[in-house]
């Protein structure tokens, strides 16, 4: 479905957040006959929250106090329901609504549906999809291109009716876009599938069915892929989509990163002092978005000049403080073990202490705990999950002087700088989601960093 099929609808929301604001604007100035009456929440919304969205006669419903069958009632009303992404698909009420026949989908699938995908690179993946999607744009403009950042980074996707079409236009999608999107990009980047996600789409395998659902969407040609995930190369060499071309990065005859920096089937294009950011995870997501540019013929040259100025994204390996000779790194937006394994691997031969925990998904830290021990890091571990890092921790082998539990972030901090030496790295990395005791991991980075301006 299309945005501008909308003209004349009886439309349901179910949500709030960016999307759900930027869709209810747009309808409301290009879409005059069109209408929101029904706003559907799982909590009671602020009062004015019908006004906001620009239909003060809607129909407000909270899912907590009417139940599902009146909340699918009141939806199943409407020509179409727009969910906000973090609505999951999976939920019995909207498979309720669906099995009415009523259409659910997301304001940005209304865009690429619009846009038929021409043009877009729609980057997806556990972690490492922001900092690639953001690469990507910043490489297309200094090839001398014009470019629009959209989707979970940059602006919402329905913003760009708004601006002249651009030549290329990157999309981050998240699995919550993906599940039900019905029309894909031209380009289709994965930079890694991984456990994650599980509370919103109900187990492992069905996170990564719905992002490799991305692949055989309409509208996709090319799916540019990380091949260094052996798990995701497996899964794509059983010819599950034969018409599909298929471009791998982290090879030897692609994109890869190698010791002395990022290179072209085998030719240095960058040396490691060049790259704007730390880690050979990153060196990798330069190369993704190198990869998936080319299939679009653009080839930013000389690599080192173009990727001059470009500048981290908050709470990714991001320094925010350093004195005395210790520097304060938050990497908040580390939900997994395995990106926290891959933000202790960026600062080799350093001695690290490592602030970790938070909402418990039913992670495991097995491996992690191995990588602890291997590299003589100082474990310390805040709730919810800090207490299962610290048992793997020293089940791997870190002493207790070096796997130490601790009630909060707070002390956390002043535990770190009382046991860290000149040189030393405290490195904020949680290895799970923030929400146990923050509203996001934006908050949680923001708290660290207080902390750390103040130690």
């Amino acid at each position: 479905m299309r945005f501008s099929e909308l003209e004349g609808a009886d439309v349901g929301v179910w949500g709030a957040g960016r999307e759900i604001g930027s869709f209810a604007d747009r309808l409301a100035r290009r879409l005059p006959s069109a209408r929101i009456v029904v706003a559907a929440f799982d909590a009671r919304p602020a009062e004015d929250v019908a006004v906001s969205l620009r239909a003060p006669e809607a129909r407000v419903v909270v899912a907590e106090e009417v139940g599902g069958d009146a909340l699918v009632a009141a939806l199943s009303g409407c020509d179409v329901v727009v969910r906000s992404p973090g609505v999951s698909i999976h939920r019995p009420e909207l498979r309720a609504v669906l099995e009415t026949g009523t259409p659910v989908t997301t304001a940005t699938a209304l865009w690429l549906a619009e846009r038929g995908g021409e043009g877009v690179i729609g980057v997806t993946g556990t972690k490492g999809k922001s900092t690639t999607a953001a690469l990507a744009a910043h490489l297309a403009r200094a090839a001398g291109r014009t470019a629009h950042l959209a989707g979970n980074i940059g602006v919402p996707a329905l913003d760009l009716l708004d601006r002249e079409p651009a030549e290329v236009t990157i999309v981050e999608l998240s699995s919550y876009h993906i599940a039900d999107l019905d029309t894909g990009p031209q380009v289709a980047l994965i930079t890694s599938l991984f456990r994650e996600h599980t509370d919103w789409h109900g187990s492992e395998r069905a996170y990564r069915a719905d992002k490799l659902r991305l692949l055989g969407l309409p509208g996709v040609r090319t799916a540019v892929i990380n091949a260094r995930d052996e798990r995701l190369r497996g899964e794509l060499s059983a010819g599950a989509h034969p018409d599909l071309e298929t471009i791998a990065y982290g090879v030897a005859d692609g994109w890869d990163v190698v010791p002395e920096g990022v290179a072209l089937r085998g030719e240095l294009r960058a040396a490691s002092a060049e790259l704007p950011l730390r880690g050979e995870h990153n060196a990798l997501n330069v190369c993704g978005a190198l990869a998936a540019l080319e299939v679009l013929s653009i080839r930013p040259s000389p690599l080192a000049r173009a990727l001059a100025g470009f500048a981290p994204l908050p709470h990714r390996l991001e320094p925010v403080a350093e004195r005395e000779g210790i520097l304060w790194v938050n990497d908040s937006i580390s939900t997994t073990p395995e990106s926290t394994a891959a933000a202790l691997a960026s600062f080799p031969g350093r001695e690290l202490i490592l602030i970790a925990g938070g909402q418990d998904r039913g992670q495991d830290y097995a491996r992690l705990g191995r990588v602890l021990a291997e590299a003589s890091v100082t474990a310390i571990g805040v709730p919810s999950t800090g207490p299962r890092l610290i048992a793997a921790a020293r089940d791997a082998g870190v002493p207790p002087t070096r796997a130490i539990e601790v009630p909060d972030l707070r002390e956390a901090v002043a535990r770190a700088r009382a046991l860290c030496a000149p040189g030393a790295v405290i490195l904020l990395s949680p290895a799970a989601p923030s929400y146990d005791n923050y509203r996001s991991f934006e908050e949680r980075g923001e708290r660290f960093r207080a902390l750390a301006d103040r130690s």
